[in-house]
């Protein structure tokens, strides 16, 4: 799976942050959006972002910029769904999916989850990662590999009103990869969502997480 192109999924509302695009909000000297970028663009082929309304507030960003292909902003999995037809248009087998709002994403992410796919032959690798202190294992099924072949499933689960990942995953053959927390409060997949969260994540950059 050498050739894998990934999908930032930056189609939500953003409620919890007040609305807007969280992406698109300053972090240190650069937006979220850019940080997940400099992490990920490394690291596939291509790149697309999956945004819904007037693509002409975002930067003018070499990459393809893609709606929704389910109407009503109907949550992740729409940008999924997205994520799949615009791969299926470009040749792509499978394609990455991740976070706009997650800053400190591991640099391995790809490599980790095409070699789990490859050697489980599952149709669909999520990302997990442990605390190191509770030993709690929390699943973040944004960050994912999906097979292409299964977008017709997809579109026809999410017409008849399935919203949650894993719901839908788990009917499917799933595994999951698990990356290490190097130390507590440093989860790689720390998500933005609240403005408590954003000055956590400031924090977090001053004390030296990238």
């Amino acid at each position: 799976m050498a050739d894998l192109p990934g999908v930032i999924l930056a189609g939500g509302l953003s409620r919890r942050m007040g609305g807007g695009d969280k992406g698109l909000i300053n972090l240190g000297n650069k937006t979220i959006l850019a940080r997940v970028i400099d992490k990920i663009e490394p690291q596939v082929s291509a790149l697309a972002i999956n945004i819904n309304g007037d693509h002409s507030r975002f930067p003018k960003y070499p990459y393809s910029l893609i709606a929704d292909s389910i109407d009503g902003f109907v949550g992740p999995l729409a940008g999924v769904l997205a994520g799949m037809d615009w791969a299926f248009k470009n040749n792509y087998e499978a394609i990455i999916t991740l976070a706009a709002d997650t800053p400190f994403l591991p640099e391995d992410l790809v490599e980790r989850l095409a070699a789990f796919a490859e050697r489980e032959n599952s149709q669909i690798t999520m990302a997990s990662a442990r605390d190191p202190i509770t030993g709690e294992v929390r699943v973040h099924p944004t960050f994912s590999l999906w097979n292409v072949n299964l977008r017709e499933d997809l579109r026809k689960e999410l017409l008849a009103g399935t919203r949650k990942i894993i719901r839908w995953a788990e009917r499917h053959e799933l595994s999951y990869v698990e990356f290490k927390t190097k130390k507590p409060g440093d989860d790689p997949f720390f998500n933005i969502n609240t403005p408590q969260d954003l000055i956590d994540a400031e924090d977090k950059l001053t004390n030296g997480l990238r």
